[in-house]
């Protein structure tokens, strides 16, 4: 029997949007080629929810998330790891281009603020206050409060949890390879050929697996693949690092968890294994990452590196914000969150469940339609 929709993909968009059309009264079946959260969605450690430095496009969604987080382990009846720790994206020098340096950071903090993403200039002494061990180079940063992290892992499983309360079929171990739509909605095959059909739309939302879906739709997705390196480490010297920490040139993201321990990330990549399919760590990226580290916050002390990943694949869009919107009459797509998609979940989710029951974008969700990239052959609602 046929379901009103089906969902590729059981990471946090895939059970997020299942949730919000379970809630709405649909029928939903999420297919998981592995397990829920077992790709970009899951992992150790938390990631950070931030708008500060986003693109403007996404500060509606932002605006928008900003509210829905602090309340959300409640509504799911799960705990998400959220905190509000405010957050910084610190300017260190004059960079080469156009974008950064303290000649902008006005102009940043004023538009992101006028977006409802309230944001101030801190100067230097104000930066040396809220960090005792930086170094002496960074000289200004932009502040905004609202800035926070949350747990990747148990907010998905949240999700997931409260779809199944409502009534949504979830199904781990159910890799999809194909996609075909049909004149009266479309259906998801599975490797084993088994069909999964949808009364209304399927939606690809297995993140670093929806260009290939799409192209067995009939549609070409400006999206590539990437293997994001997260390291974890500890410090001979307390990490005074308060604040979700990123940088306005250097490629740094800093988080400190509950027991102290440094997550570091900031766009450094691993590399594809051509023999297992998987990502595994680039030694060159793992020593470039510490190095920027050390740089940045040099008191420190001695670091000791206790676990290290590169294996979750990430999806990337052309212009790295990401691509919503309808392939055919009854097949869409939400992929392309190039790394930072994670923070605008409980909004985006909510707005996706939208476009599928109604047809039609909302305003936040417009600015991330495929239509902005007239080449792709689909059908963008």
């Amino acid at each position: 029997m046929a379901v009103e929709f089906v969902i590729v993909g059981g990471g946090a968009y895939g059970c997020a949007v299942a949730y919000h059309l379970a809630a709405a009264g649909a029928s939903v079946q999420v297919l998981e080629a592995e397990r829920i959260a077992d790709g970009a969605s899951g992992g150790p450690g938390k990631r950070g929810v931030r708008a500060n430095r986003r693109d403007l496009r996404e500060l509606p969604l932002m605006r928008e998330a900003n509210d829905l987080w602090p309340q959300l382990a409640e509504q799911l009846g799960a705990p998400t790891g959220y905190q509000r720790t405010g957050g910084v994206s610190l300017i260190e020098r004059e960079v080469v281009g156009v974008s950064g340096g303290l000649v902008s950071a006005q102009a940043h903090a004023a538009a992101q603020t006028a977006f409802g993403v309230p944001t101030e200039v801190w100067d230097q002494e104000r930066v040396r206050s809220a960090f005792p061990g930086i170094s002496s180079e960074v000289r200004a940063a932009l502040h905004v409060p609202l800035d926070g992290v949350a747990s990747q892992a148990e907010t998905t499983a949240a999700y997931a949890a409260a779809a199944r309360r409502l009534g949504a079929t979830i199904t781990e171990g159910a890799p999809v390879a194909e996609v075909r739509s049909r004149s009266a909605g479309a259906a998801a095959i599975s490797a084993s050929g088994e069909q999964f059909t949808a009364s209304r739309a399927v939606l690809l939302a297995a993140n670093s697996g929806v260009a290939e879906l799409a192209q067995t739709a009939g549609s070409s997705l400006p999206l590539w693949t990437i293997y994001p390196q997260v390291l974890f480490l500890t410090s001979s010297e307390p990490a005074q690092v308060p604040l979700l920490t990123g940088h306005d040139h250097r490629a740094l993201s800093v988080k400190i968890l509950q027991d102290g321990l440094i997550m570091l990330s900031g766009g450094w990549r691993g590399r594809r294994n051509p023999e297992t399919g998987r990502g595994e760590l680039d030694p060159t990226a793992v020593t470039g990452n510490i190095e920027q580290l050390t740089t940045v916050f040099p008191e420190l002390g001695e670091l000791t590196l206790v676990e290290a990943d590169a294996s979750r694949p990430e999806s990337v869009a052309v212009d790295q914000v990401p691509l919503i919107g309808a392939l055919t009459d009854h097949v869409y797509a939400a992929a392309g969150w190039s790394g930072h998609g994670w923070a605008l979940l409980p909004a985006a989710s909510k707005h996706i469940a939208h476009l599928l029951l109604h047809g039609e974008r909302t305003a936040e969700l417009a600015p991330l339609s495929l239509a902005r990239i007239p080449t792709l052959g689909g059908r963008d609602a």
